[in-house]
Parts: structure tokens; C-alpha cells; sequence
């Protein structure tokens, strides 16, 4: 199970054959492997494509070299941050930390002790050596008056090498190279070790990779295809795969396919989905000759932004309207007395996962039961099993993307938008030209620096306000306004269906909304969502999504 809190998880590395081992013993040599460790909650993955170049680029910038770097594979660990936030992981130690900087809008590297170890040799600029013992160094500022040599030019906030005697440490400029001789405060010293660390002359390759954890993807593979077996077998529902166009779908079909079971493909196209998502899993589901049923929401997005505005990472009505409500009726049309999902939900992806059970069920899609065989999986062991079955993936995941979803999502990263604005400029420029005149001419820094992504901004993003000098209210909204409206249920046999919009002034979590409910009804709760379905005792339902801290929409079905 993940671990959320703060603290480190640990894996091994099988130095002689160059790689990470995922099982008990390395499936080349037998070796256990030395140990290290990540920040939790340990979600590794490979990095891949134009990743890599980023981070020879980062370290050419601030060092001088990338040469370590050539020839291994680097791994990296997700980890809490404004943003962007990843340890990199060469040879089995976390050499730095990528960030990407929301007040530079630009990408940055931490250096670890590790990483100054293992290229102090090599680098040609970002060194500074001191002309003295200063004793202990750990955590200490060091004057202009001890250096007594510098590589290269830096600036404030980069990272450096420090050498002292034996000592070398990672540090922090604190003022430009051609000021630090007269600084008091010139660096900031992080970590001290000693010793350099051996760049290793073995190249290593994720097909190597694959072959040293051999019998644990055989295992990850032999137990999802019984969990699944165990289940479809005895029941005579129809069985589909929820297939995004994403990594953890493609896994999920990976056990699927080998249960021998039939099944289909359900894709739901948001309107909002990136070309290249579209077109792989086309391409796939022809390739492997599989029926694909697509959930089109067509405009729904550019028929509802104009009452809902904007969404949000705390108000993701787009869900609602783009992914549930045409999946509620392809699965009704399709399989009219339900049907068995096959999903690739795992539970490392968000502390509202954390829990997730291999089989549940969704109350806001009828007749709708969800397996997920993959639920405790790293993003690691998805990546190295979808290697290992040779599946084509989504290109998009080679052009420094993290997770693959709708190209305007507020739950993206802002260093995910200015990617898709370089791959994707027309879609990137139509968007913002849409916030900037949602936001007005007074709202330029509030699109520009990704504040719309929150409706109640949370503390790390108000204290980034705060140090750009930006003036952003907490909430976007402190109106009252209720829209409201009234048609035929498409999902009732006569019946009706009548939809509101409510937004109230203060922050009002959800969760309290979802328990004033339980008056009127029973209540099922989804947190990841916010979405509450209540059942009245007259036999009607209410559908009462969050909005965020101050607004909430619901959708009434009665009978005739």
C-alpha cells in the first residue's frame, strides 16, 4: 500500500548488471541487490524520451557535463511540490531533484550529495573550492572569504559542487559567482560526504532491465489474470475495458487479454482529448482486433464552460459532463443489464485511491461493476510489464508527460500546459485566449502564473501569490447565484430531469454537504469526485456534484 505521510521507501539495485530489481533477487546474477531509498509514497518510473534531454540539458546548464548520464537509464519518484517536483535516480541513488519553478516558469535541479559525488570530477563549472577547513559545513553558510577558486559563472539559487579537502559537498549559490567573493553570505551548504562516487563504465538499458525482473513481471502478471479469472468466471455479464489511451489502461488490457475471456473496449472521447490519444487508440484497438465502443461527448464542454466557467482541480464538473454522463449511456445502450469493467486505477495515483479494492462499485454509472487488477501496482511495474509484452503506447508519454488525460486539464501540471503549447499551440493559444477573457485585462498574472486550476487556492499556491506580488482573492467566486433547469431525463422512461447550479459565498467542504443530504435520502459519497447520489424514499435520485469550496451542482431525476 502507498505511504502518503512523509518518509522514504526502499528498493534495491543490482550494481553488476546495471539496473533496479523489483522482485526478491536480480533474474540475471541472483543478487538481492544493494538497497536505497526514495521519498514515499515510491511511485518510480522510467524516464523516458524527451524527459532525458531535459535533464542533460539541466545539468550541461548548471555543471558543464551530462556525460554520467550516457548510456544509463534514469529513473524518477514523484514527490510533493508546487508542481512539477521529481528525484532523479542514476545507479541507484537520487542524484537531484527536477522542479519545475512557477516563478521562473522555467525548469530547475536540486542537486543531492549524491549527484555532487558522482560528477565533481568531470564538472567544469558550478565548483567551488574552498581555501580553508571550515570545520563542520553541514547546513552552514559560507562567506566569500573562504573560497578560494570557482568553475565557471552561476547565479543566485543554483546549485553547486563545494569542495573542502576531502569533503564535498552540495550546496546553494546565494549570490552571483562575480559577487560571492565579497559576500557574507555566499553559499549555502547542504549535504557533506566524503569521497567521490564511481560513474560505472556499464551501460544499462531498459531491456535489460526487463531481463533482471523477468519472473516479477511474470508474477504481477500470473496473480492480475487469476484476480480477474476468479471474478468474470462466475458471473455472465458482459466484460469491457475502460481503455484511455493510457498506460495504466494498456496494462489492464495486458491481463485481460490473457484471461480468454471476450471482451470490448470502451473509450470515452471527451472532445478535449489530445490528436495523438485519439489516434493510438484507434490504431490499437484495429491492431489487435478488438471492438471498440466509443462514449462521444461531443460539445458538451463548449456547451456548459459559459455556466460553469473554467474547471478546477476542486471543481471538476467537466468529469460530469464529459466522461460520466456519455459512459452512463453507452453502457446503457450497449449492455442494458450491466456489464464488468475492467479499469487501471491504482491506488499510488492520489491519496483518494490510496484504498482502492479490487472489486467496486460506481454509483453514478448504472449497472456498472469495476475490477481493478492493478490497484497496488508502481508506475514502474506498469511500465516495465507493458516492455516486457512488447504493447505499443501512447507517443505522447515520449514527449515528457507524466499521465495522459484531457489537454486542458486544471489537474495537469502548469509545466504540462507550457509542454502542450510547444507540441499542440493551437489548442494551448484557443484555451488561453478563453481564460484571459473569462479572467479580464485585470487577471493576466492570475492566468499566466496557473492560478484558475484552484476555485479556494490552497496555502502552497497562496504563499506563491504572495512572493510574486500578485493580489488573488482565496476563492474565485463569493456570489450567491443559482441557475436552474428543467427537461426529460434521458436516462428515464418517461420521467424527467431537472439540473442546478448553486454558488454560495464562504468555503463549505463537500464532505458536510454529502452528510446534510443523508436527510432527505440515502446518500452514497464519492470523495475523489465529490459527487453525492441520493435516493429519496418517493424513488427519485439527486445527483448533487462539488463544486469546490463554494458552489454545487445537481441533477434531479423523478419518476412519471
Amino acid at each position: 500500500m502507498p505511504q502518503f505521510e512523509h518518509g522514504k521507501t526502499a528498493f534495491r539495485w543490482c550494481d553488476q548488471c546495471g539496473t533496479l530489481v523489483l522482485g526478491r533477487e536480480c533474474s540475471v546474477c541472483s543478487s538481492a541487490g544493494r538497497e536505497f531509498s526514495v521519498s514515499n509514497p515510491g511511485d518510480l518510473r522510467p524516464s523516458m524520451g524527451k524527459t532525458n534531454d531535459l535533464i542533460a540539458s539541466l545539468f550541461r546548464r548548471y555543471f558543464g557535463t551530462d556525460k554520467f548520464l550516457k548510456g544509463k537509464t534514469i529513473f524518477l519518484n514523484k514527490t510533493a511540490g508546487e508542481d512539477r517536483t521529481d528525484e532523479v535516480v542514476v545507479q541507484g541513488r537520487v542524484v537531484a531533484t527536477l522542479r519545475y519553478d512557477l516563478r521562473r516558469r522555467n525548469f530547475t535541479l536540486d542537486l543531492k550529495l549524491d549527484g555532487a559525488r558522482m560528477i565533481s570530477k568531470e564538472a567544469s563549472k558550478g565548483v567551488v573550492i574552498l581555501a580553508k577547513d571550515s570545520g563542520h559545513l553541514k547546513g552552514k553558510t559560507i562567506p566569500g572569504s573562504f573560497i578560494k577558486e570557482i568553475k565557471g559563472n552561476f547565479k543566485a539559487g543554483d546549485p553547486l559542487i563545494v569542495l573542502s579537502g576531502s569533503m564535498i559537498c552540495s550546496a546553494v549559490a546565494k549570490a552571483d559567482s562575480g559577487e560571492v567573493w565579497t559576500s557574507d553570505k555566499a553559499i549555502g551548504i547542504r549535504d557533506v560526504g566524503k569521497g567521490e562516487l564511481e560513474v560505472s563504465s556499464r551501460k544499462s538499458s531498459w531491456t535489460g532491465f526487463i531481463n533482471v525482473n523477468k519472473s516479477y513481471f511474470s508474477s504481477l502478471e500470473s496473480n492480475g489474470v487469476s484476480d480477474l479469472k476468479s471474478f468474470i468466471n462466475n458471473s455472465e455479464l458482459p466484460v469491457t475495458l475502460s481503455f484511455s489511451g493510457g498506460k495504466d489502461s494498456l496494462a489492464a488490457y495486458g491481463l485481460l487479454s490473457k484471461t480468454g475471456k471476450k471482451f470490448s473496449l470502451m473509450f470515452v472521447n471527451t472532445g478535449l482529448e489530445f490528436p495523438e490519444t485519439v489516434s493510438f487508440v484507434d490504431r490499437f484497438a484495429r491492431n489487435h482486433e478488438e471492438r471498440l465502443l466509443i462514449a462521444d461527448a461531443r460539445d458538451a464542454f463548449k456547451e456548459q464552460i459559459d455556466n460553469f466557467g473554467p474547471p478546477a482541480k476542486d471543481f471538476r464538473w467537466c468529469c460530469k459532463v464529459c466522461k460520466l454522463a456519455p459512459l452512463t449511456s453507452l453502457i446503457e445502450r450497449n449492455f442494458p443489464r450491466g456489464t464488468i469493467t475492467v479499469e487501471g486505477n491504482r491506488s499510488f495515483e492520489s491519496f483518494a485511491r490510496s484504498n482502492l479494492a479490487f472489486v467496486s462499485r460506481n454509483p453514478f454509472v448504472p449497472n456498472q461493476t469495476i475490477l481493478n487488477p492493478i490497484r497496488h501496482w508502481r508506475a514502474i511495474d506498469v511500465w516495465g510489464y507493458i516492455w516486457w509484452k512488447n504493447l505499443e503506447y501512447n507517443p505522447l508519454y515520449d514527449e515528457d508527460f507524466e499521465r495522459i488525460g484531457c489537454y486542458l486539464c486544471p489537474s495537469c501540471l502548469e509545466s504540462e500546459w507550457k509542454n502542450t503549447g510547444i507540441i499542440h499551440p493551437e489548442l494551448h493559444d484557443q484555451w488561453n485566449s478563453y481564460l484571459v477573457s473569462w479572467a479580464g485585462k485585470d487577471g493576466e498574472d492570475f492566468i499566466k502564473y496557473g492560478f484558475w486550476r484552484w476555485k479556494a487556492l490552497p496555502k502552497k499556491m497562496i504563499k506563491v501569490a504572495e512572493e510574486l506580488n500578485v493580489n488573488i482573492p482565496k476563492t474565485r467566486s463569493d456570489n450567491l447565484d443559482l441557475k436552474w433547469v428543467k427537461g426529460v431525463s434521458p436516462c428515464l422512461v418517461g420521467g424527467y430531469s431537472a439540473e442546478g447550479i448553486l454558488s454560495v459565498p464562504g468555503e463549505h467542504g463537500f464532505q458536510m454537504t454529502a452528510e446534510m443530504l443523508k436527510t432527505i435520502g440515502s446518500v452514497k459519497y464519492s470523495p475523489e469526485f465529490d459527487i453525492a447520489l441520493v435516493k429519496t424514499k418517493n424513488g427519485g435520485t439527486l445527483k448533487v456534484f462539488g463544486g469546490g469550496a463554494d458552489s454545487f451542482h445537481c441533477t434531479d431525476a423523478g419518476g412519471r
